[in-house]
């Protein structure tokens, strides 16, 4: 982990977010009481910013320095509000194809999956402030630098994201193993936001209602899933080659 990329201690803390840093998450410890630490717990409910809560054994494995039970990770790259990103992508001329991430916990599936967006043209990848990847060394390292060429967008209520999304006129498709459509049978050519869901148990029910359409990948051998990040290949670049021919 790199050194450059983490702030402990409350005040040097407080002082890093007030200075407009951009803050990946924060890790505080369970039950913490001292001094100056109401100050930064006040910041991070108005900032919104993603926060844990945890024993002191998890920050003493991060840092064995005096950090006084507060580790704040800073982000590699500055996250994009999506009511900014989209509507540039239709000022510019666009087709819409938008990533939609549901708790990809993996750094390194999150860098893959990246690097396949960044290749496959995709405008811009939604993801929600808890439960994702930490975009750190490891996430660039994979994503081969495409991290740093593509919007994307932390938001704090992904159910509400969506819900704006299909309101700007982007249909929401699904890849679920729930969905008996393959994902060559149906139509990537409209606006469309492609979710993927979690490594463990997919696409939340609370999205996957609020989907268009459900496809999936069909698999003919004794392993129920594919890697999401080999998954988010094959489905993206269905909508590339779909939307090729009507381009060509």
């Amino acid at each position: 982990m790199s050194k450059e990329n983490i702030i402990f201690g409350i005040r040097p803390v407080i002082e890093a977010i007030k200075a407009g840093k951009e803050i990946d998450r924060i890790l505080i410890q369970n039950g913490l009481k001292s001094e100056n630490s109401w100050e930064l717990k006040k910041l991070i409910g108005e900032l919104n910013i993603p926060v844990q809560y945890v024993p002191l054994e998890k920050l003493n494995k991060v840092t064995q320095k005096n950090h006084q039970g507060i580790i704040c990770f800073i982000s590699e790259i500055s996250y994009q509000p999506l009511e900014n990103i989209l509507p540039m992508i239709f000022e510019k001329g666009r087709n819409p194809l938008l990533l939609i991430l549901d708790r990809i916990t993996d750094v390194r599936n999150f860098g893959a999956i990246t690097r396949t967006a960044e290749c496959a043209g995709v405008d811009a990848i939604i993801i929600p402030s808890k439960g994702s990847a930490r975009i750190n060394a490891d996430a660039v390292k994979t994503s081969a630098g495409a991290i740093y060429k593509i919007p994307i967008c932390r938001e704090d209520n992904l159910k509400n994201s969506i819900e704006f999304i299909k309101d700007s006129g982007i249909e929401i498709i699904a890849c679920t193993e729930k969905a008996t459509e393959s994902y060559s049978d149906i139509s990537y050519d409209k606006p469309c936001a492609i979710i993927l869901g979690s490594e463990d148990d997919g696409i939340s029910p609370e999205y996957l209602k609020r989907a268009d359409k459900k496809t999936r990948i069909p698999l003919s051998g004794e392993i129920e899933s594919l890697n999401v990040s080999v998954a988010a290949g094959i489905i993206l670049f269905e909508a590339v080659k779909q939307r090729s021919k009507i381009v060509n």
